[in-house]
């Protein structure tokens, strides 16, 4: 009985002699003589994947599973009565990355473009991952719409390509309840990719697009291990448009949840991070060339690197017979005109009006083009339906009938509108005929149009043949108008480049290109030609799949800790012997050791960056006082701040010590004088670098310079975060070069740009306080050192350093704030934390005492 179900679901295009329906070379053989019918996979050995220009690629198969996910499966769908029939989408991107990937085992789950019964769903889920490998996710219709056509198409993705619902009229607002629907469409997206998971520690998950934007959250939480990759397809957008989202924060939690994030051009990857940076206050550096977000002890990178297309496919399609008949009846029909080609989406951002009005210039302004010139443009049916889209389609339909009226007659029409699907076959047709091609989109992810119509001006053997020309000894041309504002335009350096809404310049531009001479014409396919053969669909899927093993390669040496509820889940990854320092883990060597020395940080460590006000409260007077109050304890606060801000600030603690200006100025209680570190003080260094940091002060609003007697300090954290953060790398380069010859060291901290002596800092201040106190006999057999920042960094270092030397300190407890990447062994979460600590240890110490006193009074 089963049998015959399947077999009512069967594809009919589908070939059972294959030995996989996803073969790698399955699509390099793509036959495409079949007059855009549907497509036949064939599978042949010997046939190299497409993505190697040397042809000799081999496809070996690393035994991890990929899973491929995406709004839609690389399938289609159709009805034949009462029976379902399948075919793969030939044309799909997803289908044709599997060629650059290194295992066979590549799955995918994405939505059909079809509505199941939900009778049929089972059958159709088990046919379609039995014989295509892939694993549909169903939806009903309202969360369908809800999803799909309300927030990701009429509100997300519109704002991703910059247009903001300003009104009721323009643009779509947020919507809760489409929002909600969102993140239920994500999360069974979520669940599908559980169901397809095999070894969850190896297996690698590529998201793609804005549909899927917090499917990493879900997929996080459930697997703290598992790679997870996500491209965007679309632009993203500058952070003063990306923030007016009011789920802004989710979003971007959920894509650092990745692993590695790819982006087509550097711009986008620019305003992500310009996101990260404002919003979650996160910096990013590059290392060894790879730009990489440090997020709660992992590091999230980031990929840049623009999509290709399917060389095997497109040179099947113009070595096809049917493909040079269609050419050679489309060369006749154009016979003695300047053919300009067009091929777009039919959505606001592809500017089709645009180009239009640049043709009408163009007549215009030069009456020899006139009955000359023709734009063949081809509009793709529009993904989604709406007012937006009624509204394009009339204001284009109008505009090249006006046109038409006024320069075209009945044996000629400037413009050639085909609205409607057609074949890809036939588009190749219309390129390999068309002396120029033009994209004036104002706004869009990639586009691939330029890239397609390049390798088709290539030609083949039999097009040359059926057009009469010898390939052999002619050299190829085409020109390219392209938008400045589309994500192929850095790659494409041979192309002239436009701002679409200039319809003057576009107007030339085109005029420029079909007048350029025939060897500047070679020299620029040339040119595109080379790049986009080398990158094809496949090296950018292979690139990508390289970057993401290269990201998680360290994924097995760390421990993960989540926190967070709800969309704010994020995971902690942690070294394997860094951890949370408990209080019960340190109390009982406290309590036994006879000597100890506790340093503390002050700034982020005892009080919070955020607070205006400065100086200690009564809380931490009291801690401190009750820590200082037990004579086997030496307590120091070691902070940058200078001296006399610390001496005011921590007058009640008599028998506190205090080290100001990362240990220049020593005192060890307050009756005690100020001592000052060996190291000689030379004013020349300051008379270089003060007018340095003055320019980067006076241009940087809300930043300033601290005055130290042994440093020089610029602070910008009341400063816009992302110009302060470019000035404070610019400024340490200034500095380093221009103190170069001079003792000093410059540094880069929180929010500050530091220069001192060499020799001055909190590293030294531990050595130099432990061997005073073994000079006088108290050797610490216990220490407590606890900050927050790079400046204490020395002070854990030099602590690692020291326990090999001193055997007798038994016990040390290095502790950094904060969850992340440090020389310290054990972590705190925040200020509260550390003063909860001191608490417990001198509620402890103050037990031990009463005990002792009791039993005193009983003895005695």
């Amino acid at each position: 009985m089963l049998t015959e179900q399947l077999k009512s679901f069967n594809c009919v295009s589908y070939d059972d002699k294959a030995a996989s329906p996803l073969a790698p070379a399955a699509m390099k053989n793509y036959a495409g003589a079949n007059g855009g019918g549907p497509p036949v996979l064939q599978t042949n050995g010997d046939s190299p994947a497409s993505g190697d220009v040397n042809g000799d690629h081999v496809n070996t198969d690393d035994g991890k599973r990929r899973i491929i996910v995406s709004n839609h499966l690389p399938v289609r769908a159709y009805r034949e009565g009462k029976e379902w029939r399948f075919e793969l989408d030939q044309d799909s991107l997803f289908l044709q990355l599997e060629d650059g990937l290194p295992s066979s085992d590549v799955l995918y789950v994405g939505c059909l473009r079809a509505e199941i019964d939900v009778r049929d769903q089972d059958k159709v889920t088990q046919v379609l991952e039995e014989r295509f490998n892939c694993l549909p996710v169903f939806l009903s219709e309202e969360e369908h719409e809800k999803y799909y056509h309300g927030f990701c198409k009429h509100y997300l993705w519109p704002l991703l390509h910059y247009m903001l619902p300003l009104t009721a009229s323009h643009g779509a607002g947020f919507d809760r309840a489409q929002w909600r629907a969102y993140l239920s469409a994500n999360k069974k997206f979520s669940e599908k990719v559980v169901e397809a998971l095999d070894n969850p520690d190896e297996d690698s998950v590529w998201v793609h697009d804005y549909h899927l934007m917090m499917l990493p959250t879900f997929l996080r939480r459930r697997y703290f291990r598992v790679r997870i990759g996500f491209f965007l397809h679309s632009p993203f957008p500058s952070s003063e448009i990306y923030r007016t989202i009011p789920v802004r924060e989710e979003i971007l939690r959920s894509l650092l949840n990745c692993d590695l994030v790819g982006f087509h051009t550097f711009d986008y990857a620019r305003h992500f991070l310009s996101c990260c940076s404002r919003l979650l206050g996160l910096d990013y550096e590059s290392k060894r060339g790879y730009l990489g977000i440090d997020y709660c002890g992992r590091t999230v990178s980031i990929k840049i690197l623009p999509v290709g297309i399917h060389m095997g496919q497109l040179e099947s399609l113009l070595q096809a017979e049917q493909t040079a008949v269609m050419v050679k009846k489309l060369r006749e029909k154009y016979e003695g005109k300047v053919v300009v080609v067009g091929v777009d989406d039919l959505d606001m951002f592809k500017g089709i009006g645009l180009k239009f009005q640049a043709i009408g210039k163009l007549l215009e302004q030069n009456e020899e083009l006139r009955r000359k010139l023709v734009l063949v443009q081809i509009a793709n049916p529009a993904k989604s339906q709406g007012k937006d889209v009624q509204d394009v389609r009339d204001e284009t339909n109008v505009i090249a009938a006006q046109i038409n009226h006024k320069y075209g007659d009945d044996g000629y029409q400037p413009i050639v509108y085909i609205n409607g699907p057609i074949s890809t076959q036939e588009k190749a047709a219309y390129y390999a005929i068309s002396d120029c091609c033009v994209v004036t989109a104002v706004r869009d992810g990639m586009n691939l149009v330029a890239y397609k119509y390049t390798v088709c001006r290539e030609g083949s053997p039999v097009l040359d043949a059926a057009l009469g020309i010898d390939g052999m000894s002619k050299r190829k041309e085409s020109v390219l108008i392209i938008s400045e504002f589309i994500g192929c335009s850095p790659s494409l350096s041979g192309a002239i480049r436009v701002n679409p809404w200039n319809i003057d310049a576009v107007a030339d531009a085109i005029y420029d290109g079909i007048t350029l001479n025939d060897v500047e014409k070679q020299l620029r396919h040339e040119k595109h030609y080379r790049y986009i053969s080398s990158h094809d669909v496949a090296y950018w899927a292979s690139s990508f799949d390289q970057d993401l093993q290269r990201a998680c390669s360290r994924n097995h040496s760390k421990r993960y800790w989540s926190f967070g509820f709800g969309l704010e889940f994020r995971i902690v990854a942690l070294g394997p012997d860094f951890m949370k320092l408990q209080s019960k883990a340190i109390s009982d060597p406290y309590k036994e050791a006879k000597n100890r020395l506790i340093l503390l940080d002050y700034d982020g460590t005892m009080m919070p960056q955020i607070s205006v006000d400065k100086a200690p409260s009564t809380q931490i007077i009291s801690v401190l006082n009750s820590l200082c109050s037990d004579p086997r304890n030496t307590v120091f606060i070691v902070s940058g701040r200078g001296k006399d801000s610390l001496g005011q600030w921590f007058s009640p603690c008599a028998k506190l010590g205090l080290s100001a200006e990362h240990g220049y100025f020593t005192r060890w209680t307050m009756d005690s004088p100020w001592e000052t570190d060996s190291v000689a003080i030379d004013s020349k260094w300051r008379r270089i670098a003060e007018p340095v940091m003055q320019l980067y002060t006076e241009s940087t609003d809300g930043s300033f310079i601290e005055y130290k007697e042994s440093a020089l300090v610029w602070h910008h954290h009341e400063a816009d975060f992302q110009l302060s953060s470019c000035q404070a790398k610019e400024l340490l380069d200034h500095l380093e070069n221009v103190l170069a010859n001079e003792p000093v060291v410059v540094k880069r901290g929180q929010y500050i740009v530091e220069v001192k002596p060499q020799g001055i800092s909190k590293g030294m201040v531990v050595q130099n306080l432990i061997l005073t106190m073994r000079s006088k006999g108290v050797p610490p057999d216990f220490l407590l050192c606890i900050g927050d920042d790079r400046s204490d960094e020395d002070m854990f270092e030099s602590i690692e350093s020291l326990v090999k030397s001193l055997p007798h300190m038994q016990h040390v407890f290095a502790c950094t704030v904060g969850q992340k990447p440090s020389m310290a062994k054990y972590y705190l979460d925040d200020t509260g934390d550390v003063l909860d600590l001191l608490s417990d240890l001198s509620a402890g110490q103050r037990d031990v005492e009463d005990a002792d006193d009791v039993q005193a009074e009983e003895v005695h």
